[in-house]
């Protein structure tokens, strides 16, 4: 099972798509209750095609909450 940390949507910051991994992605073939770390290396952003890279955690750490509050 997935750690929680794990779970947590990611958003990406070219187009705001957020990745839920309670969704999963269909246009990706991507199954519910796939983390975001599990995606393939190769997975893109199935609405403006930019790769994992551009994506950050809504929450946790590296998101940009976390950086508010450490500022």
């Amino acid at each position: 099972m997935a750690k929680l940390e794990d779970m947590c949507q990611c958003q990406t910051s070219n187009c705001g798509f957020i990745y839920d991994p309670e969704r999963g992605d269909k246009k990706g073939k991507i199954p519910k209750g796939t983390s975001f770390q599990d995606l393939p290396d190769d997975w893109k952003c199935p609405c403006c095609g930019v790769s994992k890279k551009m994506f950050r955690p809504l929450a946790g750490p590296g998101s940009v909450a976390e950086e508010k509050k450490s500022a």
